[in-house]
């Protein structure tokens, strides 16, 4: 293999290529000069092709700014250059990189680590197209009833058209509905004692109670003592009639005309339209959600429930695992084989068109399964599925293209991957490999590391502390780089995992919670030790997130719900408030319980008095729009506009702490609403972001930035990174504190104004950890984690751990969902799930201490877990 020569040591002790003349036909790097991408400091680097390339670094260190936001995006670009001006304008892209120049790059293919498309409609047979291929084999192939004089076109038997979606949920599979029963929970009230609790409250109430009077009803009787149709009317009709209303007081006031609303129209209304999320937080307790009775949750018309294949609907199809799926499929393929008879279904064209697409989806549904995806049907929806999921889905579309002479940028293509699991994915990244392509995967699994070709590392530390490449070569070779914070995990020794290793903690008491069924959970027993660091295990798709993001939610909830607790923190819990710079108005499948999950039983729960507290910490983003980030979500914002407030200038011009705020007018720049930038549309070319020309991105009027706190303005903070402005905050107490907890979590190096957009899963989840470790402790409390090293560099995970241990040596109780083996060898217990994923997995295979574990020939986990603990 080629060895790029090298420079003197930098300022790091490390060495990088000297500039080579590119432009060699037979040379086989791609030959990265001068890159100036984020934190990267005119980066010099050759990285070979037709290899696996792992990119490595702590969090934040610049390694993803080089694979993607330099190579990928460059490549990007220069393809983008050959496409027609006005076909740009419909494909999203990216930025012009900051580089000098890079050689030998071919057509590069981004599969970065994001989550499924926020909506309903969005299955895993839509984003691998498999549906595509479903539908046209029930409309060519399927077996029509008796009646049937045409038959149905693909679209027919799709939920997201307006040939195959039910009309009765258009294709949801999920009816909103309210009913006298949730809207009137007290019938032996009277209307004028509230009867009709999906009314409003205050005025609003009496008003629609003359209204009513005025209509003739009787508002003093007994709700259950009125006559059906009239109750029936008054909550169901649609009819608004309005009516002249005296109002009854001391003084004299004036009639006004006042419109009548049944109790289902003002809730609808006010999901709808209302701006006020506690408005719509209090209707939407009346709101029942279900299967649609018309289509029993599918989505789909009569008509196309009504075709068969092999027995079976397409919705039951759909509801297979893909293992499952191709059991079905399978005899279908064989027919042109003379030993299998024609079934008396198919024949002549219909049967060489059924061969030929149960071949191909066959074929395709192999690919998922052997990248461990056979527990997924096509009909699950994507919004259920983790990062690392959604990408091994995109991943296993990639095999099938048959592209070659491609860079394939992989983000973290592990995360998410229990070990047993990821074999299978470095087996499908050598045969990219061997198809003619370059893998180039930004990777934190040291086992991933391990089997790349070379390694580019980058650091050594996080932020301004980053960006420069530390090692490019062989892996073996960064065993001598004495600065790389990668190379003690990758060539671990005693001394390193020596301090690692800590007393195993007795339970103060136990959470039991039987009985339990849900999902594929079926009759599982559960316990979880109180006062001690649990980690849930097992391969992908085994339970491990239904037992600990179900099951314990929703168990520890109803109990704290009853009065018994201090209270619950669960970003899908009603009463949980969240950023409001983020907030979106409207009925969405947020809001609303996805009705079609199996309703959770369980039979018995024991220990839950022990439990003051619950703390749900998931990876969902912290807002949804660029206005919100890290400084609004953690409230350490509030503390730094009230100091810029206090500040002589301010005070002068009677500045308040909202003059300080780029949500709303009076500070913010007005051009750009205090987004900083502005959209430019151009007529033939594709639209682009710019730069706000008149506050030039500071978010701020001139104004509101002519006063300073310590010679900096408001936006200059929000430009800080966590690790500069904990230093620069310091004075400033609550502040100070909330950054503090931020690098405890490994974040020193995001900016303050960072748009919650632009963070990952990971980082938003220690976002609200971080949240968490600044607030006062009380009572004890039971923390639920899913995933929480998912993009954490092995350093950064031991800085997470410290956090997480702190927690429980406090007396609370931390229960994790986790793949990676360094925290469960830390963990004092260890639930393992399995042995499969599925309807194979569901099932407690081996539980007790991690050393317990490690040794229990029932459980995958454990080779993987003995093996981590040998060292």
């Amino acid at each position: 293999m080629h060895r790029p020569l090298t420079s003197p040591p930098g300022p790091h002790g490390y060495t990088r290529p000297v500039p080579e003349t590119p432009n060699d036909p037979t040379d086989a790097f791609v030959r990265v000069r001068g890159a100036n991408e984020n934190n990267l400091r005119n980066v010099d680097v050759d990285v070979p092709r037709d290899r696996i390339v792992a990119f490595t670094g702590v969090s934040g260190s610049g390694k993803s700014s080089l694979a993607f936001g330099t190579i990928f995006t460059e490549a990007q670009r220069r393809y983008l250059e050959s496409v027609a001006p006005y076909a740009r304008r419909l494909i999203q892209q990216g930025h012009d990189p900051h580089v000098e120049s890079i050689s030998g790059l071919p057509p590069a293919v981004a599969l970065q680590q994001r989550r499924g498309a926020p909506s309903s409609r969005s299955s895993v047979g839509t984003v691998t197209t498999l549906s595509n291929s479903l539908r046209m084999l029930f409309s060519r192939a399927g077996t029509f009833p008796e009646g049937f004089t045409t038959r149905l076109d693909s679209d027919a038997f799709s939920p997201n058209t307006a040939a195959g979606a039910c009309p009765e949920c258009h294709g949801i599979g999920v009816s909103h509905t309210v009913s006298e029963d949730s809207l009137v929970p007290d019938p032996s009230l009277s209307i004028r004692d509230g009867a009709i609790a999906a009314w409003p409250g205050a005025w609003q109430a009496k008003n629609l109670r003359d209204i009513t009077i005025a209509l003739g009803y009787d508002v003093d009787r007994p709700w259950r003592d009125l006559d059906q149709a009239d109750r029936d009317w008054l909550l169901f009709t649609d009819e608004q009639p309005i009516v002249q209303i005296t109002p009854q007081r001391d003084r004299v006031a004036k009639p006004y005309n006042g419109m009548f609303w049944s109790a289902k129209k003002y809730v609808f209304h006010t999901l709808a339209d209302s701006k006020s999320q506690m408005m719509r937080t209090k209707v939407l307790q009346f709101v029942r959600s279900g299967p649609c009775p018309l289509c029993h949750g599918t989505g789909l018309r009569r008509e196309a429930l009504a075709v068969t294949f092999a027995g079976r609907t397409i919705a039951e199809l759909n509801a297979l695992p893909l293992t499952e799926l191709a059991d079905v499929l399978r005899p279908t393929t064989q027919l042109t084989d003379p030993e299998h008879a024609l079934p008396t279904t198919l024949s002549g064209e219909r049967t060489d068109v059924a061969v030929a697409i149960t071949t191909d989806l066959l074929e395709r549904i192999t690919v998922l399964t052997d990248l461990g995806l056979g527990y997924l049907g096509l009909g699950r929806v994507t919004t259920t599925l983790s990062p690392g999921e959604m990408q091994r889905l995109r991943l296993a579309t990639q095999l099938r293209s048959g592209l070659f002479g491609v860079i394939y940028v992989l983000d973290e293509p592990s995360a998410g991957l229990h070990p047993a699991d990821a074999e299978p994915l470095l087996d499908v990244l050598e045969q990219l490999k061997r198809s003619g392509n370059s893998v180039f995967v930004v990777e934190h699994n040291m086992d991933v590391v391990r089997r790349a070709d070379w390694i580019v590392d980058v650091g050594p530390g996080a932020g301004e502390g980053g960006g420069d490449v530390l090692y490019s070569g062989a892996v073996d070779g960064l065993g001598a780089v004495e600065a790389s914070v990668t190379r003690p995990f990758l060539f671990p020794n005693q001394d390193t995992t020596a301090a690692d290793r800590r007393d195993v903690r007795e339970p103060a008491n136990w959470l039991t919670v039987e009985g339990i069924t849900l999902h594929n959970l079926a009759g599982v027993d559960a316990a979880i030790p109180l006062g001690t660091f649990v980690a849930v295990t097992g391969v992908s798709g085994s339970g491990k997130s239904t037992l600990v993001s179900r099951v314990l939610r929703d168990v520890v909830r109803e109990h704290l719900r009853s009065g018994q607790g201090d209270g619950i923190d669960d970003p899908d819990d009603d009463a949980t408030t969240t950023d409001p710079a983020g907030d979106d108005a409207g009925l969405t499948e947020a809001t609303v319980p996805d009705a079609r999950a199996d309703t959770l039983t369980v039979r018995r729960a024991t220990g839950l008095e022990h439990i003051d507290r619950l703390v749900r910490v998931d990876q969902k983003p912290i807002g949804r729009t660029p206005r919100s980030n890290l400084a609004t979500y953690t409230g350490l914002f509030d503390a730094v506009r009230t100091t810029f407030a206090k500040t002589d200038l301010a005070r002068e011009r009677g500045y308040t702490a909202g003059r300080f705020s780029f949500n709303v007018a009076g500070g913010r720049c007005e051009t750009c609403l205090g987004e900083g930038f502005v959209s430019v549309e151009l007529l033939f070319l594709p639209g682009s972001y710019g730069r706000c020309p008149t506050c030039h991105g500071a978010r701020y009027n001139a104004e509101t930035l002519e006063v300073t706190y310590k010679g900096k303005t408001i936006a200059d903070v929000l430009a800080l990174t966590v690790e500069q402005a904990s230093d620069f905050l310091a004075p400033v107490l609550p502040a100070a504190r909330s950054l503090q907890a931020l690098l405890d979590v490994g974040l020193g190096y995001l900016r303050l104004g960072q748009p919650a957009t632009e963070l990952s899963g990971g980082e938003a989840q220690r976002i609200k950890l971080a949240t968490e470790l600044q607030r006062v402790r009380r009572g004890h409390t039971l923390y639920l984690l899913d995933e929480p090293t998912t993009g954490l560099h092995p350093a950064d995970v031991r800085r997470l751990l410290a956090q997480l241990h702190a927690l429980v040596d406090s007396g609370d109780t931390v229960v994790v969902v986790e793949h990676d083996m360094d925290v469960v060898a830390a963990a004092d217990w260890v639930i393992d799930l399995g042995p499969s994923g599925g309807d194979a997995g569901g099932r407690i295979v081996a539980t007790g201490t991690p050393d317990a574990v490690a040794k229990d020939p029932a459980s995958r986990t454990a080779p993987y877990l003995a093996e981590r603990l040998s060292r």
